[in-house]
């Protein structure tokens, strides 16, 4: 699996709000819950929380000779999760997917 917390040394954090350390958490379970399925339907997890300056990528799972991208959300249904995903965050998702593959082809991971 690639570590993927690129912190630099020297550079200062900003600490997390409240709301978002609640969001943090209640993502957690959700994206174990997504690693775990998708292990068990033959996906080999790549990568976790895979971060980038376009934003970050829940999953990086492959099996055979596909690669995929996944980004979890808790929502009470389906319907709900796929249209929390907003065009915007599509865009952000796909540059994200494009910076791991590149990273990935340098490295001669895949």
């Amino acid at each position: 699996m690639v570590k993927t917390d690129h912190a630099s040394p020297g550079r200062t954090v900003k600490a997390a709000s409240p709301e978002r350390v609640a969001a943090f958490r209640t993502g957690l379970s959700p994206r174990a819950g997504a690693a775990a399925y998708l292990m068990a339907k033959g996906y080999r997890i790549l990568a976790k929380r895979f971060r980038t300056p376009h934003g970050e990528i829940d999953i990086v799972a492959k099996r055979r000779n596909l690669i995929a991208f996944v980004e979890v959300k808790a929502r009470a249904s389906l319907d709900e999760a796929a249209f929390a995903v907003t065009p915007r965050q599509q865009a952000r998702i796909i540059d994200a997917a494009q910076a791991w593959l590149v990273a990935q082809s340098r490295a001669r991971r895949i």
